[in-house]
């Protein structure tokens, strides 16, 4: 009888199902939807100095707590609505991250009326294809680099807050602006 091949992933999707849905169908998944792009900046922002994981969880929350994710309703909340987020317990309850996804909505709404969309903006940095990488262990995936230091830059010029390179590097591993994928993953032939 023939031993079943196992299947060989990033290492950082470990076991548990949420993060290994998450891995095997959205990481690294090239993303030009502008809905789908702010809802990434949203939770990138969220995960500041936590584990993906623990954004993970509380996905759905965010999105119920914040309009589904939409730039034009977000870019209105009020003071009331502030208070009312730092209440819920279903969502990270930092006010300078709350505070910053209003105001990134507001930034995201301008980028999206010079630029026409979100993604345009977006992807110019890496010439509106996916950059390949062929990293064989996780340990050479850097956290920043160069285009995230670039685009980390021109946001917080156009006054972005809580996207730093890092976040920004993340942010374009997630949304497959760059395929970090391990040379060895299920993932990284169909990404590459």
């Amino acid at each position: 009888m023939a031993k079943a091949k196992s299947v060989v992933r990033c290492t950082w999707a470990g076991t548990d199902p949420l993060y290994v849905k998450y891995h095997d169908e959205e990481w690294g998944v090239p993303v030009h939807d502008d809905h789908k792009l702010f809802e990434f900046l949203v939770l990138e922002s969220a995960q500041a100095g936590l584990s993906w994981i623990t954004i993970l969880r509380k996905r759905e929350n965010y999105r119920k707590a914040f309009a589904g994710f939409d730039p034009k309703k977000i870019a209105k909340f009020d003071e009331k609505k502030v208070k009312e987020l730092l209440q819920n317990e279903g969502i990270v309850r930092n006010n300078l991250k709350i505070r910053a996804a209003i105001n990134n909505a507001q930034r995201f709404l301008e980028v999206q009326k010079e630029f026409g969309t979100f993604a345009k903006y977006m992807w110019a940095f890496v010439d509106g294809n996916p950059l390949q990488n062929k990293r064989k262990a996780m340990k050479g995936i850097p956290a920043t680099t160069p285009i995230s230091d670039a685009l980390a830059k021109d946001m917080k010029a156009r006054g972005f807050k809580f996207l730093g390179s890092t976040v920004l590097y993340a942010h374009m591993q997630a949304v497959g602006m760059v395929n970090d994928h391990i040379t060895s993953c299920v993932c990284y032939k169909r990404l590459s």
